[in-house]
């Protein structure tokens, strides 16, 4: 009996596969005209501005390239309510899950971005209104649903002091997070302001409602060199403004940081480490812990350099190797302070101190340590530099005036010996005009 129902239900199963591939023959190309029409272009911009948190968005025409998948050439959309200000999109491919339709979403379980540019930006938290609702919404998806999004070499770019900085080239992860979206990209340079450009490792972070959480933020400084800054932290992006941050850096160039007209004229490499609190993430209100070590410091070629090789007639003076160059930072809005001063070029001169900048004003006090045949030139020299210790002969010296105007006190103590020596005080300018005029004559 058994045998002879199977040819019934061998029947059977061919009778529905039968109707199955008609019915998809003749839902096919209707599927398609549907998915490539307009009307479908206008839902599907709707529920992706909506889900990016936009005003509006655009696709350029969209093309079924499979039983599931469809391209576009294009999205754009810009001023962005939240986190995303703009977006960019060109080349996307995706991949549609029919099944997501019941849990009211359009879900893409694979977004493919051949290039583009996001755009971020900080924003105060303001609810969104909620638009009036049909009874159909509850048949209907309402929002789009990115399962997985990646992007060949893009631009993530935020605006700072006027200028455009970011992410360039970078290679994007976008995954859910709950209805929030984490964050990876690797590859590429970064370029801001206030940083020479480096090359991004990698980096991840989670933005939510109430928190963005950095959780590595990885930059190489060049490729011929093995300098590194790691970053991680949390600023909270709902009522609760915090921000807390950490950077280390290491083995970092020194030179590609320094004011132009010191570059060229110092080398090392700095080590350290710097903590970023703030009630929010302005920069009034944040308040800087760091600290600081260059290895291998090296400067030559600067003119007060040269001055003082002219002044001690020892040329040695002029290029400077520094042993220990380290000092610890606190700083806020108003005030930076800088302790732990420590400054050596060994068998030339120490500097140890702290100083404090109010407001622009200058204060503190250096204690600094000279080794003795830099002081030949000074007639006696103990007169300012009393205490011997450690190979050198030292002194205090009080900082006072602006950051535009530095003043210290060692200079008019120097001026006092050498008017009460009228030789010394001629020799020293004798030897500054034979400097001058060697030069000027193309000698050395």
């Amino acid at each position: 009996m058994g045998r002879k129902r199977w040819p019934i239900v061998a029947v059977a199963i061919a009778i529905l596969l039968l109707a199955g591939a008609i019915a998809v023959a003749w839902i096919n190309p209707r599927l398609t005209r549907y998915i490539e029409s307009d009307q479908f272009r206008v839902e599907l911009e709707k529920a992706t501005a909506k889900g990016l948190h936009f005003p509006s968005g655009q696709y350029s025409s969209i093309k079924r390239t499979g039983l599931l998948t469809a391209a576009s050439d294009r999205f754009h959309a810009e001023n962005g309510h939240k986190a995303l200000n703009l977006i960019d999109a060109r080349g996307i491919a995706a991949r549609f899950n029919p099944l997501a339709v019941f849990l009211q979403r359009w879900q893409l379980d694979e977004v493919h971005i051949d290039s583009g540019e996001v755009d971020i930006q900080t924003y105060t938290p303001i609810p969104e209104p909620t638009p009036t609702k049909s009874w159909l919404h509850v048949f209907l998806p309402e929002r789009v649903y990115l399962k997985r999004v990646w992007s060949e070499p893009a631009d993530v770019t935020w605006g700072l002091r006027g200028k455009k900085c970011g992410l360039f080239g970078t290679r994007l992860l976008i995954t859910p997070h709950g209805r929030d979206f984490e964050y990876q990209a690797t590859g590429g340079t970064t370029k801001m302001p206030v940083m020479p450009e480096m090359q991004l490792r990698h980096t991840h972070l989670l933005v939510t409602k109430t928190w963005l959480s950095l959780y590595d933020f990885d930059l190489a400084a060049n490729e011929k060199s093995d300098g590194t800054i790691h970053a991680e932290g949390t600023a909270g992006t709902g009522e609760d403004r915090r921000v807390d941050f950490t950077i280390d850096f290491n083995k970092l160039p020194i030179g590609e940081w320094l004011p132009a007209s010191w570059k060229g004229h110092c080398s090392g490499a700095a080590t350290g480490k710097v903590h970023w609190t703030g009630k929010n993430p302005k920069l009034e209100d944040a308040s800087v812990r760091g600290s600081l070590r260059v290895h291998e410091g090296r400067v030559a070629g600067l003119p007060f350099l040269e001055n003082l090789a002219t002044i001690t007639k020892k040329k040695s003076i002029a290029h400077l190797e520094l042993k220990e160059c380290s000092a610890e930072i606190d700083a806020n809005h108003a005030e930076i302070d800088i302790r732990k001063i420590d400054i050596e070029d060994t068998g030339k001169f120490r500097i140890e101190g702290e100083m404090t900048i109010h407001e622009k004003i200058l204060s503190g006090a250096i204690r600094l340590g000279v080794a003795r045949q830099y002081l030949e030139w000074l007639p006696h020299p103990e007169e300012i530099f009393p205490r011997q210790s450690g190979g050198y002969l030292w002194t205090r010296v009080h900082l006072s005036g602006t950051t535009r105007d530095p003043q210290q006190d060692l200079s008019p103590r120097i001026v006092e010996v050498l008017k009460e020596s009228p030789t010394a005080f001629l020799g020293l300018i004798f030897r500054q005009l034979d400097d001058a005029i060697t030069r000027a004559f193309g000698g050395k």
